[in-house]
């Protein structure tokens, strides 16, 4: 029987070290405990670049001086394509702090990457990670249902006014035209108030 673990897929990771004797000793312990390491770079100033080619499961910083180009960077990363991002720096600034989070970091720990103790590291910035993400997709969702809330509202109103509906009848016939076309509700209801608008002004 095949042992289980040949079919785990090994988290991909990018490590930004500016010592290359750490940076080696870290990249040895990641491939050690399964990690595949894509790339290990000195500097942040080709991270955009590097991570667009490499598409990393998670991305390791430990700088001695980070400045705010990264945090431009991961502010980037994190709009368009989010992922867990660890960030060790001996930066104690509250203020620096802060805007590194904003920025998209996931984990700030305020000391030196230790090879021995980075996977548990690891595995505490991806269920941060996975948590934000999905208290994010919850509130989009909310947001998007609210969105289409003051569509449906509306769309009923029209049907109401322009037609002589009840309130009924008007979500009635809005449920049927979201059924007959496949269509979600709230779509259904920026399509009728589309309609209800052009006809409204041409008389």
């Amino acid at each position: 029987m095949a042992n289980s673990k040949s079919t785990e897929i090994a988290l991909r990771v990018m490590l930004v070290d500016d010592q290359p004797d750490r940076a080696h000793l870290v990249e040895t312990q990641l491939n050690a405990q399964g990690f595949e390491v894509l790339s290990t770079i000195p500097t942040a100033s080709g991270l955009l670049f590097q991570m667009e080619q490499l598409q990393p499961d998670i991305v390791l910083i430990d700088l001695e001086s980070p400045d705010r180009d990264v945090l431009e960077s991961l502010s980037i990363i994190n709009n368009h394509n989010p992922r867990p991002v660890l960030m060790f720096s001996p930066e104690q600034d509250p203020q620096f702090i802060t805007q590194a989070l904003e920025a998209g970091v996931t984990a700030y720990l305020c000391e030196d990457i230790n090879p021995n103790k980075v996977k548990p590291a690891i595995d505490v910035a991806i269920a941060q990670f996975e948590n934000f993400q999905k208290i994010r997709r919850q509130l989009l969702d909310t947001q998007s249902q609210l969105e289409d809330r003051k569509f449906i509202d509306r769309a009923r109103g029209l049907l109401m006014k322009q037609h002589s509906m009840s309130e009924g009848k008007a979500f009635e016939m809005l449920r049927k035209l979201s059924m007959d076309s496949n269509r979600e509700l709230g779509d259904t209801a920026r399509m009728v108030i589309q309609m209800l608008d052009k006809n409204s002004t041409n008389p």
